[in-house]
């Protein structure tokens, strides 16, 4: 047999060991059980990465009830070929950053199509995945290893995988961070970008497979048009920003060098109870959950007149798809075209939890003061300012104009609304804070008994 025999081979056996999981309805780690190897091998298996000896054929065969060699055309009680078809021309999507707020959203939307998602994680020796969790077994969800920095390790991957669409979502996304690692944020944010339209074209994908790249409402920065849309000037205004607005552009110009169908979605703040704890959204409704709690005293911010518009990640991911569903490649600004400060977005969710706050003073004196709520929190300052969280350059009036993503990509940016959002997160997060007391409780009563020698 030559060498590209046994490849088709690999390739149709592998693609029968998919169908026969989804018809039979057994997760990757539950077949790794049954033929006693690990769920990376058997990973390595279905995405074709590995070839099939004639005891693994004989192994899987045997687990699945059918000889993997031949079409599982007409299984189980009546068989439904229609569906062996349909599963058989599923769509494969690749998602870098796939174990991020937006990654997480974007791989259950895209499941939910019925696609093939494939994720890429870095190597790390602690595990940040805990948002994929719940994706992790299911016969149509995979991940490999490598890094935005590496241009080898992505060649690698999207010529294993052959992805139909790439949304490329990897990103140092802090804005307080890129100042603090310029370099870093520009090789990932930057040439990161550069990397994986070089990957495609160097798998001879760039006439089939469609990319997004995620961009940012930070390229308006110091803005000079409110609000902005898909014609406003940019005026990076942040070493991410700057690195973004490179993503930007050399995504336009392999469009327009290469033909390639590729796209940027300008999406402006999208918060859910999945963002990042250090991002601004999230520290204040877990403060506020703390404080409600008695865990924390007071929640120190910059600057509270900061605009921003916020919308629902969840909801932000279904425009990222539509706009690779459309019949040529174009940018578009994704946001709510409503607008909040940083001062409501903390009145919203410590009203969620259950305190009522008034704001005087301005600038470094603004305070946020109970007025009401709990009777041992009346009258004391909960939220301060801090000029430690202000930025060496700030972009304080960010507001984006959707009208161009609802008319071409009937896309309802407002299907969750300002209040909705804030009060899912401060939910989350109440129920969060609440589970970590009572664990702290259980350890504190612990060690308390060993000390006593109650326990032994």
């Amino acid at each position: 047999m030559t060498r590209e025999e046994k490849a088709r081979l690999n390739s149709f056996v592998a693609k029968n060991v998919n169908l026969l999981l989804e018809e039979k309805g057994m997760t990757q780690r539950e077949l790794a059980e049954k033929v006693g190897k690990s769920e990376a091998e058997v990973s390595r298996w279905l995405t074709g990465r590995n070839g099939f000896s004639k005891t693994a054929i004989a192994r899987l065969s045997v687990a699945l009830g059918h000889d993997i060699t031949t079409r599982p055309v007409g299984l189980g009680t009546g068989g439904n070929t229609d569906n062996i078809v349909k599963h058989g021309n599923r769509k494969v999507a690749l998602i870098t950053g796939v174990t991020g707020q937006d990654g997480s959203y974007l791989s259950e939307f895209l499941l939910e199509k019925g696609y093939e998602v494939h994720g890429i994680i870095r190597r790390s020796s602690v595990d940040f995945r805990e948002r994929i969790a719940h994706l992790e077994g299911r016969p149509n969800f995979h991940l490999h290893y490598a890094d935005m920095s590496d241009s080898m390790s992505i060649v690698k991957v999207i010529d294993t995988v052959r992805p139909d669409e790439v949304y490329n979502l990897a990103a140092q996304s802090h804005v307080q961070v890129s100042f603090d690692s310029p370099e870093f944020t520009a090789d990932v944010d930057a040439v990161g970008v550069l990397r994986v339209l070089e990957a495609v074209r160097a798998c001879h994908l760039e006439q089939t497979c469609r990319i997004y790249q995620a961009s940012t409402s930070e390229l308006y920065g110091k803005v000079e048009q409110v609000p902005q849309n898909e014609n406003t000037p940019f005026h990076p205004y942040s070493p991410y920003a700057v690195a973004k607005l490179y993503g930007f552009w050399i995504v336009k110009e392999y469009r327009e060098a290469y033909n390639m169908f590729c796209c940027s979605g300008i999406l402006f703040n999208h918060e859910s109870e999945r963002r990042g704890e250090t991002f601004v959204t999230r520290k204040i409704t877990l403060a506020a959950a703390r404080i409600a709690q008695g865990h924390q005293d007071c929640l120190w911010l910059g600057n509270l007149s900061s605009l921003r518009d916020w919308g629902y990640a969840k909801d932000y991911v279904e425009c990222m798809w539509l706009i690779l569903q459309q019949d040529k490649p174009e940018d578009f600004v994704i946001a709510t075209g409503v607008q909040h400060s940083v001062r409501e977005f903390c009145y919203e969710a410590f009203k969620c939890a259950g305190i009522t706050l008034e704001f005087s003073g301005e600038g470094l004196e603004e305070k946020g003061i109970c007025v009401a709520g709990p009777k041992n929190l009346v009258g004391k300052t909960l939220v301060a300012v801090s000029e430690d969280f202000y930025r060496p350059t700030d972009v304080v009036n960010l507001w984006g104009d959707p009208t161009k993503a609802k008319a071409k990509l009937k896309w309802n940016p407002n299907k969750t609304s300002f209040e909705q959002l804030v009060e899912l997160m401060v939910k989350h997060d109440m129920a969060k804070v609440a589970g970590e007391g009572a664990a702290m409780k259980v350890r504190t009563n612990l060690a308390e008994y060993l000390e006593k020698g109650i326990v032994r």
